[in-house]
């Protein structure tokens, strides 16, 4: 590992560039599904060339485009580091917004626009200290292989997932990863921050209940009714609070939390959830990733008002911990009715790691000597990401992004949200942390 006098800082023309590469992918309308990446991977493939660094553009379906590419490092005998960010962003309606979701307009010391923070904000970063490395001869410490994919928001089938079925020689040679979920500021404060760095996720259990009853007119009785089956089997579900499942990250997150606001907390308290309570808004942050969770999201049944129809179906976002899978399960089929049968949507693996090692160093240490009080952290990352997918290639995956906020924008609002933005000073910071990473991991 480069010790900390060896690491050469990001150049200005880096931290200057990373705004306007931002802006220009912003106003990319790759909006999954109804836009495709391949215009913007077309734009990530010439900035790349720009710098001199050579490129691999593989399309999985008509337009929707995956770029790699390989920066060598210091030392060949290591295992490479993948920086992986997505291309595509979920829609946006203009109408709602204070200015055109696709625009990249600055304003108020931010830079508007859907994806400016999940994940165009990073991607820039990748950019530009891309770009800084090859313009300055700058060496990462082991080979680093960038992936800019296609496809994250609606699961990935295909970008990651399709990449690591059918080309997996792609990433040959990786050990680690750095994507999404992590390695945000999160304000204690008005000092103290910490940087939840993921080192896990809750798995992904999608499904689709359908409830099958007897046909009839709506006039008449009927106790076999498909509509009312599935309603009461959703409104069990929907009103049921599963337990707390207090897994390593989010407990050593808690605890942490906990030491720097001076707060004694009993982690083996029967009533937890009021000992966390004093952490006040920490506690509400962590809610999320406490428990398993199963929100009903969806229903289509009937063609007619006075016709009783004989099915109903209905969709239902599942969420598990790590190593909490089978409760989320088992509680599900003893929620649902007879009539109604359970089948997946969508079912990916939950996963963690430990928060140590080489990598977890080099994360910590970036954001101390860019942020002296900040203090990263481990995390569970309540989503997904692509790294579900780039764990069947045995890669030990993080979430990590190098982004720092103001104390007063409320982050995880923005994610999928109205009026997205990014500041401008935080593209700035991510492309330092990046920068120190790259040379120290």
């Amino acid at each position: 590992m480069n010790t900390p006098s060896a690491l050469t800082p990001a150049s200005e023309e880096a931290q200057a560039e990373v705004v306007g590469l931002c802006a220009e992918l912003i106003r990319f309308d790759t909006s999954n599904p109804t836009s495709d990446e391949r215009a913007c991977a077309d734009w990530v493939v010439a900035r790349l060339a720009e710098a001199g660094i050579d490129s691999t553009l593989v399309e999985s379906a008509p337009g929707r485009a995956n770029v790699i590419a390989r920066i060598p490092g210091a030392d060949s005998t290591r295992g490479a580091l993948l920086v992986h960010g997505h291309l595509d962003v979920v829609p946006a309606d203009a109408a709602e917004w204070q200015v055109p979701p696709f625009s990249g307009e600055i304003r108020d010391g931010y830079l508007w626009g859907r994806g400016a923070i999940d994940m165009k904000d990073t991607v820039a970063v990748m950019l530009a200290t891309a770009r800084h490395f090859a313009r300055t001869g700058t060496r990462p410490s082991r080979e680093i292989v960038l992936a800019f994919l296609a496809d994250e928001e609606a699961g990935g089938k295909f970008g990651a997932h399709w990449l690591v079925e059918h080309h997996p020689e792609l990433f040959a040679g990786v050990t680690e990863a750095i994507g999404e979920g992590g390695g945000f500021s999160y304000a204690l404060d008005d000092t103290q921050r910490i940087y939840p760095i993921e080192n896990a996720q809750r798995g992904m259990a999608w499904m689709e209940l359908t409830a099958t009853g007897r046909a009839g007119h709506g006039s008449s009785p009927n106790d076999e009714n498909a509509v009312t089956d599935l309603s009461e089997s959703l409104t069990r579900i929907g009103r049921h609070t599963f337990p707390i499942r207090l897994i390593e990250p989010v407990r050593a997150l808690l605890a942490e939390a906990a030491e720097l606001k001076g707060v004694k907390i009993d982690f083996e308290a029967d009533d937890l959830d009021a000992e966390l309570a004093k952490l006040g808004p920490v506690a509400d942050f962590m809610q999320v990733v406490l428990r398993n969770s199963a929100n009903p999201t969806m229903f289509t049944a009937g063609y007619q008002t006075n016709v009783i129809p004989g099915k109903a179906t209905a969709r239902v976002d599942g969420r598990f911990l790590p190593g909490h899978e089978q409760e989320l399960v088992d509680t599900i089929d003893e929620l649902l009715l007879p009539s109604v049968r359970r089948e997946w949507v969508n079912h990916d693996i939950a996963m963690e790691t430990t928060f140590d090692g080489p990598l977890v160093d080099a994360m910590c240490e970036a954001v101390r000597a860019e942020d002296p009080d900040g203090h990263p952290v481990p995390y569970c990352n309540p989503g997904g990401t692509d790294a579900k997918a780039f764990t069947k290639l045995d890669i030990r995956c993080f979430g990590f992004k190098g982004l720092k906020l103001p104390h007063d924008l409320d982050y995880g609002r923005l994610f999928h949200g109205v009026d997205e933005r990014v500041p401008l000073e935080g593209l700035r910071f991510g492309v330092r942390v990046m920068t120190r990473l790259w040379q120290s991991c």
